[in-house]
């Protein structure tokens, strides 16, 4: 004979709840490492096109700085925090020009200047004076040189680095985060 208090008499609904349960705790984690940005215009072509959706990487700054060529979404001081996304091209305290859309560095005050290579990535003829990037902002500015804009941009205001394009699906993939190098 069997003693039925001797039975698992675990509730059925765990099964169930459980998985619920897993399924909302990575639901709420995603989105608070990642989010969907909608590009708007023509200022990332080539590389990003308007109309594209892609994945922001919230998390990607927690444990280090934004990088020279990163892709970010920030919310911009100038235009009443509206989100943009451009690229980054110059780092705090370095001094940062423009001439014909090809973008040169300066580490000593503006004196000795270095062509940014990014011929793959950006195009235009845009010239922006010589100026220096305070200390806890980067320069950033659009691709597309000739329609875009740049600021300085402090860190705080940045919210991601743009990761992958999942929208159309012809686009689908990472963006194109580069490392430049320094000619």
């Amino acid at each position: 004979m069997v003693d039925l208090a001797d039975q698992d008499t675990k509730p059925a609904i765990w099964p169930i709840i459980v998985p619920i349960i897993i399924i909302l705790f990575l639901f709420v984690w995603f989105q608070g490492v990642f989010q969907s940005f909608v590009v708007e215009g023509i200022s990332m072509e080539p590389g990003l096109q308007g109309g594209q959706v892609i994945l922001v990487n919230k998390a990607a700054y927690w444990f280090g700085s934004p990088k020279r060529g990163d892709i970010v979404v920030y919310r911009s001081p100038l235009t009443e925090n509206k989100i943009i996304i451009h690229r980054i091209v110059a780092m705090p305290e370095e001094w940062v020009k423009v001439n014909d859309g090809i973008v040169y560095i300066s580490n000593n005050g503006g004196v000795d200047w270095v062509k940014l290579d990014e011929e793959r990535y950006a195009h235009g003829n845009t010239t922006i004076s010589a100026q220096r990037v305070p200390e806890g902002k980067y320069f950033i500015i659009g691709d597309n040189r000739d329609n875009t804009s740049c600021e300085m941009v402090p860190r705080d205001n940045i919210i991601g680095k743009a990761w992958l394009s999942i929208w159309p699906l012809s686009d689908w993939g990472f963006v194109p985060n580069y490392s430049p190098e320094v000619e």
